[in-house]
């Protein structure tokens, strides 16, 4: 019976839950800018108390892996890898896009069409993949901009429900019958309890030396603008 504490740092949510068995005892989650660095270990103590384990109980540490925000993910992964160390217990990295339709699933577990999570990348661009209702991948992660003739094949014959924070500025562009959106939040660490607990059942564990975060795109330093005199 695993007990896995489990981080997810990809967006602008901080969340933390601890499963037993797969399924979650506890989370702790706020979303907000620049959380991670401050509150991801005092999220962290709180999850395991509440739970009414100690760090030494714990069997695994799972991280959300990417693609998402660069630094939120250095944070979850440097910090997740860090346990790891001290802890001697294996990493295992949950994709973030499945995570979050693993959760669509969760919350309506009769749905029978496509999800299609994405994270806001920027301006019309997403972090994107399309699955179905087994979690079975029929579109590989991409970054996608956004516009009308986006998953039009995909459209055409079935209904897709899009999810995630960068769902909500594809609404105007996806004018398509087929075409729905939940604006709940599925970036939590408690969505990642069964996936988690299939990884350490099937022993599918992270080089904690090497693991790095699922970044999709390399990230780029913008200078500021000179202002005039």
């Amino acid at each position: 019976m695993a007990k896995i504490l489990q981080i997810e740092t990809a967006t602008s949510v901080c969340s933390v839950a601890v499963s037993i068995d797969g399924k979650t005892i506890t989370v702790k989650e706020e979303v907000g800018q620049n959380l991670h660095a401050s509150n991801l270990t005092l999220f962290i103590e709180e999850a395991i108390k509440k739970a009414g384990l100690t760090f030494k109980d714990l069997d695994a540490i799972a991280v959300s892996k990417g693609p998402g925000s660069y630094t939120g993910l250095r944070i979850g992964v440097s910090t997740a890898k860090g346990l790891c160390y001290a802890l001697d217990i294996p990493l295992i990295a949950i994709e973030t896009l499945e995570m979050m339709a693993a959760g669509f699933l969760i919350k309506t577990p009769d749905y029978k069409d496509l999800i299609c999570p994405m994270i806001d990348a920027r301006r019309m661009e997403v972090y994107t993949e399309i699955f179905g209702a087994d979690l079975k991948v029929l579109e590989p992660t991409s970054a996608k901009i956004i516009d009308e003739g986006s998953f039009a094949e995909h459209l055409a014959n079935q209904k897709i429900t899009f999810i995630g924070d960068g769902s909500s500025k594809c609404k105007e562009a996806l004018n398509n019958s087929n075409a729905f959106f939940c604006d709940d939040n599925f970036n939590s660490a408690s969505y990642m309890s069964f996936l988690a607990e299939n990884a350490f059942t099937n022993g599918a564990f992270e080089d904690v030396a090497y693991f790095e975060p699922f970044y999709l795109k390399d990230f780029v330093v913008t200078q500021p603008k000179k202002q005039k005199a």
